[in-house]
């Protein structure tokens, strides 16, 4: 089984495989019909959409973020209506070289499933290889019969990060380009900036030129450089979108136990009493 990522070439060899199941999860933040557009136009054969504000989140209240965590129950029927069941391997994939796709992998294994990984490259060196692609819409073959298992020790709240701002045993990791974190720009949130003490690593940093990850050993050096303990960190940024494919790199170097705080930027702003640092 796979449980971080899965190359193109180890994802053709299992084209068809009945324990497999394919999703795309392409999306942009600027153009919420731009996934389900491209995934009309092409995905690779036998893959189901999964929609980032919807599939992949829970209902909005304006007080809990922009992509807050959906129902468990509610997720685990939309994966059993696919045909996942406890034995199915999951390949999530994006455009390459993004987060959405690694948002899928974290709800899957926030709720048990821990069988599941991101297409190295994604789309893109799918594409890049000449692979097969199709416009047909997909249909289950069967309903899953998944088994929920939920893991709410992956997570933390709003209220933990706040009782922990100063605390050495919290290291809050942003996952945000750096001129967001420092509050330069917000292209968008209400309000600019950072959590107070949170430390800035923009997830696109794990990837190397080509859009694949770069290798365990590259990040585990690089997260370690850093001052990164995993057992610490708390991974957030605008909406808990983006903290998941900072997480799952550092997972997949082998640095395992760090947390993510979903509601992330989006959440923190919504309470104005709740500190703001710039710069």
């Amino acid at each position: 089984m796979f449980r971080t990522i899965i190359s193109p070439e180890q994802l053709h060899e299992r084209l068809g495989d009945p324990d497999l199941v394919i999703f795309d999860c392409r999306h942009s933040l600027a153009d919420f019909a731009l996934g389900r557009r491209l995934y009309d136009e092409s995905h690779l054969p036998g893959a189901f959409f999964a929609g980032a504000e919807d599939d992949l989140a829970g209902r909005k209240t304006g007080k809990n973020g922009r992509h807050p965590l959906p129902d468990p129950e509610a997720f685990a029927r939309f994966l059993r209506t696919r045909g996942v069941g406890d034995a199915t391997q999951i390949v999530a994939y994006d455009a390459g070289a993004d987060m959405f796709a690694p948002r899928l992998w974290f709800l899957a294994r926030w709720i048990g499933h821990d069988d599941v990984a991101v297409l190295d490259g994604g789309f893109a060196a799918w594409t890049a290889r000449g692979y097969p692609v199709t416009a047909a819409p997909n249909r289950p073959v069967r309903e899953g019969t998944l088994t929920l298992r939920l893991h709410p020790e992956y997570l933390v709240d709003a209220r933990y990060v706040s009782e922990h701002l100063d605390a050495p045993e919290m290291q809050l990791l942003d996952a945000r380009a750096k001129e967001r974190y420092a509050g330069e720009v917000e292209p968008i949130d209400p309000v600019a900036g950072h959590i107070p003490g949170a430390r800035n690593r923009w997830f696109k940093e794990n990837f190397a030129p080509d859009g694949r990850l770069k290798p365990a050993h590259v990040l585990r050096a690089e997260f370690e450089r850093a001052g990164f303990d995993p057992k610490r960190t708390v991974h957030q940024c605008g909406s808990g979108v983006s903290a998941a494919a900072s997480q799952f790199a550092m997972h997949y170097a082998g640095l395992e136990g760090s947390r993510l705080y979903n509601g992330s930027w989006s959440e923190w702003v919504a309470d104005p009493s709740r500190p703001v640092a710039k710069g």
